[in-house]
């Protein structure tokens, strides 16, 4: 059965996923049990494939935390959300958190003893990197898990300039144990084979699964501008999601200046967490303030709320993603889900997500001039002219080619695969 989920607005999901997924239990025969290992964070993709996975009629016991439950994860008996992070606010002492990420290692280690589950599928590591990679992988090994590993980022540090040779050496020793690991792009797929030594046939290239876990209302473009003290002929230019070094929000905010003084409509919002980034943040504050001082930017430094965040994609004209360095963003589907055009810098595989003229547009990536330039471009063009019928267009070509749907079905093949070798 095709699940409905892929197929509905986000408004009515929880009536939508819950009738898929609790239609008649499955029979002993066609069950499949993993537990979902999610590290606590990233709701969209775990939201997304726990749903998934539940239309598909698997057992699912996910392992969350207060930042990942949803109505959706109870009351349905394909599902078992255990809650074993907890509380993952910041803003609490070191002997706090020290305290509480310990206490989650004890509860995960003795679920894991008594898990019924065969598949362990990790899509995140916790917080003691080193730890999950060696001494937790070997532990599930010898509890006899089948254990799968999503790879979102195949060397974190290598992308923030921070590698050395005893991470490589503690990635390699987790990308070995793993039965089979799913990554998102082609150029990831060649990195883990000649950086780390992976066999092609343990690795499967799925796509990013569309975002389907953030609310999305009736609210109009018109109305989400209101609230955000946005004109009505201003063009809006977005940067969304967690600041960091190789997110290269200087370059976007250089190239803004640069366009700025040919286009005076042009408006720029900045809305998302500096995350561990003090100095860094503090640099691209201060080159912003002129810009925020004469209402040509909009600042909001922290975190963004789930009811909040539709207000400045449906207020946007483009989503800006001026990377340094990436594997694939989720951002940018985040984008698309609200058929918002992105510009993107050429790097990692964002240029094979972006149809030119279609979708959006890619640049050079840390080119002030070429991003100024595709600013210019894009809000020249027939895609920037035409964006109320574009927006659509781009919400369905992003559907169907970033379905949670294949993504379930990829997913569940490799566990019935990995199920009959056992």
């Amino acid at each position: 059965m095709v699940p409905e989920l892929t197929e509905v607005t986000i408004t009515d999901r929880t009536h939508k996923v819950l009738k898929g997924a609790c239609a008649e239990p499955p029979s002993p025969a066609q069950a499949i049990s993993v537990a979902l290992l999610t590290g606590g964070g990233d709701r969209p993709y775990v939201f997304g494939l726990a749903t998934e996975l539940m239309s598909k009629r698997a057992g699912v016991d996910l392992i969350g935390s207060d930042d990942l439950d949803s109505p959706e994860f109870h009351g349905n008996p394909g599902i078992r959300f255990l809650n074993l992070r907890g509380d993952q606010r910041t803003e609490v002492g070191l002997t706090k958190k020290v305290v509480r990420v310990l206490a989650y290692y004890g509860k995960l280690i003795a679920y894991a003893a008594g898990a019924k589950p065969k598949i362990f599928h990790i899509l995140w590591n916790n917080k003691f990197q080193t730890f999950d990679r060696t001494v937790l992988m070997f532990y599930y090994r010898l509890l006899g898990k089948k254990l799968v590993l999503t790879v979102h980022n195949v060397n974190t540090k290598r992308r923030d300039a921070k590698d050395s040779a005893f991470n490589r050496c503690t990635l390699g020793i987790q990308y070995r144990l793993a039965d089979h690991i799913f990554v998102h792009t082609e150029p990831m797929k060649v990195e883990l084979l000649r950086q780390f030594g992976v066999k092609e046939s343990r690795v499967t290239i799925i796509p990013f699964g569309i975002n389907n876990a953030i609310p999305q209302t009736q609210t109009t473009p018109e109305q989400a501008r209101k609230r955000l003290g946005i004109g009505r002929d201003e063009e809006v230019i977005l940067f969304f999601g967690n600041i960091a070094p190789y997110k290269g929000l200087e370059f976007l905010v250089a190239a803004f200046q640069k366009a700025v003084t040919r286009h005076d409509k042009y408006r720029l919002i900045v809305a998302g967490w500096p995350k561990n980034c003090d100095e860094y943040w503090g640099t691209v504050r201060e080159a912003l303030e002129k810009n925020v001082q004469s209402g040509q930017a909009l600042v909001r430094a922290e975190y963004i709320p789930d009811d909040e965040t539709e207000l400045y994609f449906k207020a946007a004209d483009v989503l800006v993603l001026p990377y340094r360095y990436i594997y694939q963003s989720g951002v940018l589907f985040l984008g698309y889900s609200f058929g918002l055009p992105v510009l993107a810098a050429d790097v990692g595989s964002l240029k094979e997500e972006i149809v030119e003229g279609k979708t959006g547009f890619t640049f050079r990536a840390e080119d002030v001039d070429d991003l100024a330039a595709t600013i210019g471009h894009y809000f020249a063009s027939d895609l920037f002219a035409n964006l109320k019928a574009r927006r659509q267009e781009i919400i369905d070509y992003a559907n169907k080619r970033h379905s949670w749907n294949v993504v379930g079905q990829m997913t569940m093949k490799v566990y019935s695969n990995l199920l009959r070798t056992s």
